[in-house]
């Protein structure tokens, strides 16, 4: 593709930043959400054995019914689960607002809970972490330096910027939606050696509407969003290259996973991409398998089990990339839980299936980990009782990068200070 033949429309601008900050633990945040919704007694309880042993401890048998569904995967990328890198808090809580995943996702993303008057169609109404942390930090800081990797194109990437007074688009992310970008599974012949050509102007067409698919329902793709010109082309020129990748094959499985890669992988693969081209200092990813168990528990264990291996991955290749190894906090946490009592579907395996409703208490029941480099994080603390909400997790990012102190009184929540030296 040549160079500036391309606008990405979720590109935004480097910015006129705010004075330097304060002292910082690290200089690279990465979060993950294992969202989707999932439970604890499944995840940190192993109810059904350790679903999770990339981050988990523990060689708690898997219920034999539910390993007869799963599909097969190597060893873990890890030679040690990620909680013997970082703190573990086993009861963590989100525990305002509808049990729904916009909601969760917004929490997480603006550390202020969200009421059942959240609108689908509208951006949030507090900064999202990608605008505290282009706002209020280093003034030499560029849009390359903060990225948000959502799993669908639809929705989710509204949470890159809020209409909150003084932020916006000036100050968003970098949103890229792999599935939809790069996948040809999820965009038939969009990408193959019959169509692509560096010059095609017909695909450059398509890429920039499936681009723009996040801009339905009413929101404005000319919100002044767009990189300085010399970022601009280092991101057409990594997504020339990714889609060259595409066109020869490469990219089909490039895990090598023995049974296939799903959605949850490949996004979390892009990520680290992402991570490896620009190491930007705050990079925020989502993943959705385990919603699968609205109908189907047995699959939800699968995405589980899938989606825990994709982690344990991207902490292997922080750890292996110079630049981000040793210097990287990475925080992985689920939106929402889900509920106690089941619905009426039963799967193949006789397992009811799980909703996720503001009615039941479990469903606002979930996990935090903190990992990162041993002078930083405490190495292998578990914390059991009560402890950390949703809402804490913006200003513990925001701490780490050492800017928490410049937030004028936007964040509710609090550092989790238990997971550091």
């Amino acid at each position: 593709m040549a160079a500036g033949a391309m606008v990405l429309p979720y590109v935004l601008p480097g910015g006129s930043l705010f004075a330097p900050t304060g002292s910082r633990k690290a200089n690279h945040v990465v979060f993950c959400m294992f969202a989707g919704g999932v439970r604890n007694l499944e995840s940190v309880h192993k109810n059904d054995g350790n679903l999770m042993p990339s981050m988990l401890n523990g060689n708690e048998s898997i219920s034999s019914d539910i390993v007869s569904s799963m599909s097969a995967l190597p060893s873990p990328a890890v030679s040690s689960p990620l909680q013997n890198f970082g703190t573990l808090y086993k009861e963590f809580r989100y525990d305002q607002g509808p049990t729904g995943h916009f909601n969760g996702h917004t929490t997480a993303i603006t550390g202020q809970y969200t009421n059942s008057s959240l609108s689908l169609l509208e951006r949030p109404s507090y900064p999202t972490v990608f605008e505290l942390y282009r706002k209020h930090n280093t003034p030499s800081m560029s849009a390359l330096n903060s990225w948000w990797i959502t799993h669908t194109n639809n929705l989710y990437p509204i949470l890159n910027y809020s209409n909150y007074a003084g932020y916006g688009p000036t100050y968003g992310a970098n949103q890229l939606s792999p599935n939809d970008l790069f996948s040809s599974r999820t965009v038939p012949n969009l990408i193959n050696k019959n169509n692509f050509s560096g010059n095609n102007k017909e695909l450059q067409d398509d890429i920039r509407k499936f681009m723009n698919n996040n801009f339905g329902g009413g929101l404005n793709a000319s919100a002044g969003m767009k990189n300085d010109t010399e970022d601009a082309e280092k991101i057409e020129n990594w997504i020339d290259k990714v889609l060259q990748d595409i066109s020869s094959g490469s990219l089909n499985n490039p895990w090598n996973i023995p049974s296939y890669m799903n959605g949850d992988m490949y996004n979390i693969y892009f990520a680290e991409e992402v991570l490896k081209q620009f190491q930007p200092e705050l990079l925020v990813v989502n993943m959705f398998g385990v919603d699968t168990c609205h109908t189907d528990f047995s699959g939800y264990c699968n995405a589980m089990r899938r989606a825990d291996w994709a982690v344990g991955h991207l902490w292997d290749t922080i750890q292996n990339t110079p630049g981000l190894a040793n210097d990287t906090v990475l925080i992985v946490a689920p939106e929402i839980g889900r509920n106690g009592t089941p619905n009426s579907i039963v799967d193949a395996n006789g397992r009811p299936a799980l909703d996720h409703t503001n009615s039941d208490p479990m469903s606002k029941e979930i996990f935090c980990l903190v990992a990162g480099p041993p002078s930083v994080v405490n190495q292998g603390k578990v914390i059991s009782q009560e402890a950390g909400r949703s809402i804490d997790i913006v200003p513990t990012i925001a701490n780490i990068l050492g800017f928490d102190s410049e937030i004028p009184g936007l964040l509710p929540g609090n550092v989790l200070h238990d997971a550091f030296i």
